[in-house]
């Protein structure tokens, strides 16, 4: 006879609950046609819990900058790393996204026993770690490292639209919006730009700092 009791989830194993001091790490800025790409890596403190931590892109740049300045406060460490522009265009973004992740995860202190990072595995990282997709959704370390990293290259791009305010930075990051696009072709590509890029790779016209 099938029993009455009722049916309860269990709780299954994840294979990221690991030991020791773990570290999430993300990175913000793959997409975009200018500026860097930029890494965090983030081992949140276990007594001092962040409500609300999210995947970075789900939230408001007002969570954001909410959410950041609790995770100075609160994580137990924290660091961030970047890959400028010239590494992009030499390496190729992706190697280049990976080199910023092990800039940051390198300058934890304490170094972490274990890492999850956004994305797939990490050829030559130095540490133990899990490749986790959509991990910024899964994971409150990989999310609070996805929001400071997206903070960092906000700010970033905003500096940089203070330098070249005709190509608007501040407003779409870096992304190839119909603005940006168009800003391109009027004026060329600036230092800032990613030469191995697709659209601005096609531009011929060289910037001349009008």
């Amino acid at each position: 006879m099938r029993s009455k009791k009722p049916w309860r989830a269990e709780q299954v194993a994840l294979p990221w609950d690991v030991p020791g001091l773990v570290a999430g790490v993300d990175e913000a800025g793959r997409g975009p046609l200018a500026g860097p790409v930029v890494a965090a890596a983030v081992i949140l403190d276990d007594l001092k819990p962040i409500p609300g931590l999210a995947d970075s892109k789900t939230l408001s740049a007002r969570q954001r900058e909410r959410l950041s300045e609790a995770i100075h406060a609160r994580a137990l460490c924290f660091s961030v790393a970047h890959a400028s522009v010239e590494e992009i265009d030499r390496l190729n973004i992706l190697r280049a996204t990976h080199l910023a992740m092990r800039r940051a995860a390198e300058a934890l202190r304490p170094a972490p026993d274990h890492c999850l990072i956004d994305g797939l595995p990490v050829r030559d990282f130095p540490f133990r770690h899990d490749g986790i997709v959509k991990g910024d959704g899964l994971s409150l370390s990989i999310a609070a490292a996805s929001i400071i990293a997206k903070v960092t290259r906000d700010r970033i791009m905003r500096e940089l639209d203070r330098e070249f305010p005709q190509f608007g930075f501040a407003k779409h990051q870096g992304y190839g919006t119909k603005g940006h696009l168009e800003a391109l072709r009027i004026h060329g590509p600036c230092c800032h730009h990613r030469r191995s890029f697709q659209p601005v790779a096609q531009l011929t016209l060289p910037f001349d700092g009008s």
